[in-house]
């Protein structure tokens, strides 16, 4: 039957959404060049850990990208809705991306290919901060403007985009917030992303027994 791949890509997307916010919830952060090289060296396992959950996790939800078309197959909100899942898959293919600079990283710690000093000039790196920046921009604005597409397609409940909207406006604040909070506000990303899988997976079961109806 057609569309038999809309509930299999729709856990993946509410999979992939989960794993990105435990991901996030594990990366060590030091506060600075020094802390940060130490918790590479005495949390290696959990370094290589919270990488490859990062990639499996960008697989997941570019391969659960598909079940939203489910919910945007109305006029309202359409076209916007499609730009930002363009965007988002941008925006999971560099969480992909980070997952290999992560490990790349271990592996300059580990050898000492890379001191304090060297830490701090490569965070300056015009190359890196683009790749860097552009995937956040390209992330942050798929998801806005996916919210912006499901509040007007009304195709899901209105709780689901508006937490998408939390996490968009709560990420250019994270400097400000205490580290466990801004950590949390990836919660809000996988529950919106979780309640929009279930509810493709729902709109295809519907659509699916209207047929055989």
């Amino acid at each position: 039957m057609r569309n038999e791949w809309v509930p299999a890509s729709a856990a993946l997307l509410v999979t992939g959404a989960m794993a990105l916010a435990l991901a996030s919830i594990l990366t060590p952060d030091g506060s600075n060049a020094a802390e940060t090289l130490r918790l590479v060296r005495e949390q290696d396992s959990r370094w290589l850990a919270v990488s490859a959950i990062y990639f499996l996790a960008a697989a997941m939800l570019i391969l659960g990208l598909p079940s939203l078309l489910v919910l945007l197959d109305r006029p309202r909100g359409r076209y916007v809705g499609l730009a930002g899942v363009v965007s988002l898959a941008i925006g999971f293919v560099g969480v992909a991306g980070y997952a290999a600079l992560l490990v790349f990283f271990r592996a300059l710690v580990k050898t000492e290919a890379i001191r304090d000093q060297a830490l701090d000039a490569l965070g300056e790196d015009v190359g890196l901060r683009i790749f860097l920046y552009g995937w956040i921009v390209a992330f942050l604005l798929g998801e806005l403007l996916l919210a912006a597409a499901l509040l007007r397609a009304r195709s899901t409940p209105r709780w689901a985009p508006l937490l998408m909207l939390g996490h968009v406006l709560t990420v250019p604040l994270a400097a400000l917030l205490p580290d466990a909070v801004t950590r949390t506000t990836a919660l809000a990303f996988a529950l919106a992303f979780a309640g929009v899988g279930v509810r493709a997976a729902d709109a295809h079961l519907g659509s699916v027994r209207r047929l055989v109806v």
